[in-house]
């Protein structure tokens, strides 16, 4: 693994589509303390990861949350996020007693719509100069 990435909380996400691009724009003006890095599922840094942590990136929809050197995906990894805001948003990690195979059954379908509901980009998002800085 880069040294550089060990011990640091990454969400990948997938740069081309809309609802992704808005959910990290929508965490980093909503986020504590700052303490997440964001990379695109498509970047170097990304599909480094992916391979690292053994995720296939064609059964992979939108999300990857790597919190201390371990990998959650799909419903887990966005309900782990809520811990990282600020206001109520952290009470939404209390649904993770809900099992992981119901949780995302409403996950999977709005991972398989949220092209034709939200579009789909050419390119990956830019992040303005000051998002830039955790951007992997």
């Amino acid at each position: 693994m880069n040294e550089a990435l060990k011990n640091k909380s990454i969400l990948l996400f997938d740069g081309y589509c809309n609802f992704c691009s808005s959910t990290v724009q929508f965490i980093f003006e909503h986020e504590k303390n700052n303490q997440l890095y964001f990379a695109s599922l498509q970047s170097p840094t990304g599909v480094e990861l992916l391979k690292q942590y053994h995720i296939d990136p064609s059964k992979t929809d939108s999300l990857v949350l790597i919190e201390n050197n371990k990998a959650y995906v799909k419903s887990s990894a966005a309900l782990r996020i809520t811990k990282y805001l600020k206001h109520l948003y952290p009470a939404l990690f209390g649904f993770t007693i809900i099992p992981a195979f119901l949780r995302n059954v409403v996950y999977d379908y709005i991972a398989r719509h949220r092209y034709k509901w939200f579009g789909k980009s050419e390119s990956c998002m830019i992040p303005d100069k000051e998002m830039a800085k955790r951007f992997l």
